[in-house]
């Protein structure tokens, strides 16, 4: 019993013993767990305070950076507006004095206007005096004198002068041919000149056929672009290494070539490039046009032209007729045609003028119909030019009848130019076959006696059965040659067909 009393009061004992250790122990653990929780925030709070400090200090360098740089800017506009200022300032100045000059020469003609008044004024009555002093000593009137030498001359020198004017127009003829073979003669010689023949298509070399893919794109999307875009008509597959850009419309072909030239360089082949390029290509050519217009001008040397005729004349660059680059034969027929009008004594700045604009329609004969010499003439007059300027253009195809001195040089020299050796680059034999191919067109036609190509081909007159083809087929007859000419054949500028019946003609441009 005592044992067991003796175990309880034991456990009692041990019992309070671990109950007062362990308050103890959670006791320290709570004040450390208090004390690191005390720690903790205030390093927090330090840390907070020390990116405050920074956040601080980084926003006055900032303020103080955008400061600064607004300064500058500032002070570079004050400074440049100071130097806009004085500029004007001495512009000003400038244009004060070229006044006050300006207004010294004025007053100096007008003085000099005065006093040459003054000397015509003085010169009249001495002349004057002087005629009536001549009366007063002969004692005749200027009527009487006048009449008494007339009488007395008249039969000493009626019949010398007829045989004399007999003998003047007969050499005047000799001398007339004799100048006119050395004149054409020294004209060739003093601007021959060669031209290299020039076809309708232009080729693009490539570094590799890869390129030649890129080009057509994915299912022809990009050589669909070009071609919509340029009007021109690109060869892939034919040529190796090379792309052929194929139309009659030499500024397209060169508008199509630079484009090609800027796309293979530029690597990026796509519809949106396509167009940017495009677009640049032609905004360049527009330059060069004008710079060639204003190029001819200046070697023409035959005053200013109006700046869109200039412009129309730089296309000329790039058209050919028969291989032949139509501004430089321009250019040609301008210098024989001044140097015959300068031996003729002709006026040489008309008929260099006449020469200059000849063939200037032959750049608008995509847009507007009928002959280029009336269009060109056409042009001209719309431009200011003079009527005897307008007359030589309009007749150096006798779509007119020349009535000028200054028109049938213009006449001579476009011949001469166009007719020399190595001039055109068209054989004789394709030349004939195609006059031929006109012919053979028209004859196949019902009721048709007879056809004739005329005018190296711009001319065709057709002749009728009249019992076979009245007038209103005839004109039917007229527009079905020209749609099947326009259709069929091959042909430069403008046909003129002519459909003659019982001694009336249907006439058709086309």
């Amino acid at each position: 019993m005592l044992t067991v009393i003796a175990v309880l009061a034991g456990l009692v004992v041990g019992g309070g013993a671990a109950t007062a250790w362990l308050r103890k122990t959670s006791g320290s653990r709570l004040r450390a767990a208090e004390e690191r929780r005390s720690a903790l925030l205030s390093d927090a709070e330090r840390e907070a305070e020390s990116v405050r400090r920074e956040a601080r200090v980084e926003a006055r360098e900032e303020a103080v950076r955008l400061r600064a740089e607004i300064e500058r800017e500032l002070h570079d506009r004050r400074v440049e507006m100071a130097t806009v200022e004085q500029r004007i300032i001495q512009l000003e100045a400038d244009v004060e004095e070229k006044l006050d000059e300006l207004t010294r020469r004025e007053q100096g003609v007008a003085d000099r206007e005065a006093h040459a008044r003054q000397l015509q004024e003085e010169l009249k009555t001495a002349k004057e005096d002087a005629a009536r002093e001549l009366q007063r000593v002969a004692g005749l009137t200027d009527a009487e004198a006048r009449a008494i030498v007339l009488e007395r001359s008249e039969d000493l020198v009626r019949h010398e002068l007829a045989r004399r004017v007999r003998q003047l127009e007969e050499e005047a003829r000799a001398e007339s041919r004799r100048r006119a073979r050395a004149l054409v003669a020294d004209a060739l010689q003093r601007v021959a000149a060669s031209h290299t023949a020039e076809t309708t298509v232009t080729v693009v070399e490539l570094a590799s056929d890869d390129m030649k893919g890129r080009i057509i794109g994915r299912e022809g999307r990009n050589i669909r672009a070009l071609e919509h875009l340029t009007g021109v008509d690109f060869i892939i597959d034919d040529t190796p290494h090379a792309v052929v850009l194929s139309s009659f419309d030499g500024l397209r072909r060169e508008v199509a070539r630079v484009t090609l030239e800027k796309l293979i360089e530029d690597g990026r082949i796509h519809p949106a490039r396509i167009e940017e390029m495009y677009y640049q290509s032609k905004a360049e050519l527009d330059d060069h046009v004008r710079q060639a217009g204003e190029q001819a001008v200046f070697e023409a040397n035959c005053g200013q032209f109006h700046e869109e005729l200039v412009k129309v004349l730089g296309r000329l660059r790039y058209r050919t007729s028969y291989g032949q680059n139509v501004l430089k034969h321009t250019l040609e027929v301008v210098h024989l045609a001044g140097i015959m009008a300068a031996e003729l004594g002709a006026s040489v700045k008309t008929t260099r003028r006449g020469a200059l604009l000849h063939d200037v329609g032959k750049a608008m004969t995509h847009e507007v119909e009928g002959p280029h010499a009336l269009v060109s003439a056409q042009l001209a007059r719309r431009y200011g030019e003079s009527d005897g300027v307008v007359h030589a253009i309009e007749a150096h195809h006798y779509d007119v009848q020349p009535q000028t001195v200054e028109a049938v040089l213009v006449i001579a020299a476009d011949a001469i130019s166009a007719s020399r050796p190595g001039a055109r680059g068209e054989s004789l034999e394709h030349y004939i076959k195609r006059l031929a191919s006109l012919e053979e067109l028209a004859t196949a036609k019902p009721g048709v006696a007879k056809a004739y190509a005329l005018q190296a081909g711009r001319e065709i007159r057709v002749i009728v059965e009249p019992t076979e083809v009245d007038d209103e087929g005839a004109a039917l007859l007229s527009f079905e040659i020209a749609r099947e000419i326009e259709d069929q054949l091959e042909y430069p500028g403008q046909v003129k067909v002519i459909v003659i019946r019982e001694s009336r003609a249907v006439e058709v441009a086309k």
